[in-house]
């Protein structure tokens, strides 16, 4: 919903400030007071081409800037990477004289590409203006599934349609990454192998390095062990010997000086360890054996770990990790032939399955489609458009190829209309004239709608060529949409002005030799006035007067 439009040095505008709530809105005045000003301006705001002829004489630049609320608007301005806060958009177009320009949306500066994709979201211009909404064929079959209820069962196609994509997508991968797949498999095999094959062992590492020194170094190993266990039991001044020489002069100590009670108790404590000491020695000595050969093949093993090491990791432990990985890689990798198969099955109960919904989708919107026309035909008629045809038209005409479906079913959709007798029927972007298109979109709106509740709908010419009993229909079903939308419209006829919750007048006046365009809020003895002068022209009688209380008064009953 638009809630403030502030236009400066547009044109005749010099600067306006226009608030806007929900409901009717109507905006009324003479031709070429500037009416269609307004319009523009806001299709500047929803990314219209601008033109520095907008560029009021004098001025260097003109700005048009609008307050609008939106449903999900946080969703909106995040997805394009744009600040939120609230359901309040602030956007701001400024077009330089020099013909350069720029745009904001709450004051984050960006492409007009980009107002252009928020513009459905915010306002839909229905008229001679820039196509919107209805104008886009792509939504017709939405339109159609929203008016025939059947929403729930497009999305159920959509959902299977995505579901048989991602198959084929997957099967094409698998059919064109198999040989890749392959190579994968071949590697993993052979990782796997040649690790299990080393028949590693955790700690081994270290043992072989521990036992590589004794075997470079076992003679001089066996001659040490020799030598100390001499020293301790079998030399003439062995240790063990020696030992109680030294406790029988600590006795005769102790017996003097009690500090040394300490050590004498230590006595056997000590001679157990040198007695351990000594039988590791010997063991140590007699279980000491050079092996021919054994070094030579510690040293291929060490050559085979460190090979290994640096292919698959920085220890035996690390290695076997890996080879545990590439264990289980293999066992989830099922063989390419089986994952075919196995995705061309899916595939193809997904096909059937979107056959199914997008089939029974596909009759039911054909059976919609009559309705609407027929509802249409009706609007139409009450509209003074009896003549005009309207035609949903599917693309293809039966149910189509397997080539053309797509996520919104077997077929595409699209509204078209022949205005006067013996024409062809054409699309609705392709309408010449802009009060037909007006009323065209009019019942379209009035009969079946995909907006949002609340959005601003601009309405331009919708009363062209039309009056009597035929403007006061128009007038009310602008009323009706309007308990939905926020409706702004551009009108000449007082029936419709008549109806309206808010009345501008639109008005040209000269102030100190220059033209401007002001917009003036009518209330009371004002609106019944600018009725009138609907009603009567230039000149106001009170005949007009009376007529033009008794329609506002009428059109303000609920």
């Amino acid at each position: 919903m638009l809630k403030l439009l502030r236009i400066k040095n547009i044109a005749l505008i010099s600067e306006l400030d226009l608030e806007l709530a929900p409901g009717l809105t109507l905006l009324t005045g003479e031709t070429g007071a500037g009416k269609s000003i307004l319009i523009d301006a806001l299709g500047l705001l929803l990314g219209a081409r601008a033109s520095a002829e907008l560029v009021r004489t004098g001025e260097d630049s003109a700005v048009v800037e609008g307050v609008l609320e939106i449903h999900d608007a946080d969703r909106l301005l995040d997805a394009r990477g744009l600040p939120a806060d609230g359901p309040d958009l602030i956007v701001r177009r400024e077009i330089q004289a020099a013909g350069k320009g720029r745009a904001s949306v709450n004051g984050a500066l960006v492409p007009v590409s980009v107002l252009r994709e928020l513009a459905p979201h915010l306002a839909a211009l229905h008229g001679q203006h820039e196509p919107q909404g209805l104008l886009d064929a792509e939504t017709h079959v939405d339109v159609l599934d929203q008016q025939a209820g059947l929403e729930s069962d497009a999305r159920l196609a959509a959902e299977r349609f995505r579901r048989l994509r991602e198959i084929e997508v997957a099967l094409e991968a698998l059919r064109r990454d198999r040989r890749e797949s392959e190579r994968r498999r071949e590697m993993l095999e052979y990782q796997t192998r040649e690790i299990e094959n080393s028949d590693l062992r955790p700690g081994e590492e270290e043992g072989l390095r521990q036992e590589k020194v004794r075997q470079a170094n076992a003679g001089r190993l066996a001659a040490l062990s020799d030598e100390a266990y001499g020293l301790l039991f079998e030399s003439e001044d062995a240790v063990v010997g020696r030992l109680g020489q030294v406790y029988r002069r600590v006795e005769e100590l102790a017996a003097l000086d009690s500090r040394f009670r300490t050590h004498l108790d230590a006595r056997e404590a000590v001679r157990a360890q040198i007695d351990d000491l000594a039988l590791f020695l010997r063991d140590y000595r007699e279980d000491l054996t050079v092996s021919p050969g054994r070094l030579d093949e510690i040293e291929s093993r060490l050559a085979l770990i460190e090979r290994l090491k640096r292919k698959y990791g920085a220890s035996v432990e690390e290695v076997l990790a890996y080879g545990e990985r590439c264990r289980t890689e293999l066992s989830q990798l099922a063989s390419p032939e089986e994952r075919e198969r196995a995705l061309e099955a899916q595939g193809a109960a997904a096909e059937r399955a979107f056959e199914e919904a997008a089939r029974e989708l596909s009759r039911r919107r054909r059976a919609a489609a009559r309705d609407l026309e027929q509802r249409m035909q009706a609007e139409l008629g009450q509209l003074a458009m009896e003549k005009t045809r309207f035609e949903v038209r599917f693309d293809p005409e039966t149910v189509g190829e397997r080539g053309t479906w797509t996520e919104r079913g077997f077929e595409r959709a699209e509204f078209l209309l022949s205005p006067n007798p013996g024409e062809e029927l054409r699309p609705l972007a392709r309408i010449a004239s802009g009060g037909e298109l007006s009323r065209i979109l009019l019942a379209l709106k009035s009969v079946a709608s995909v907006d949002q509740p609340g959005k601003t709908l601009v309405f331009d010419e919708v009363d062209a060529g039309i009056g009597g009993r035929v403007a006061e229909v128009v007038g009310r079903k602008l009323k009706g949409i309007a308990a939905r939308h926020q409706v702004l419209c551009v009108t000449h006829l007082p029936q419709i002005a008549s109806l309206a919750d808010r009345h501008y007048a639109v008005r040209k006046r000269v102030v100190r030799g220059r033209t401007i365009t002001e917009v003036v809020a009518l209330d009371g003895e004002a609106r019944v006035e600018e009725v009138a002068r609907m009603l009567g022209g230039e000149t106001v009688s009170d005949t007009a007067r009376r007529h033009a209380r008794e329609m506002v008064r009428l059109g303000l009953r609920p």
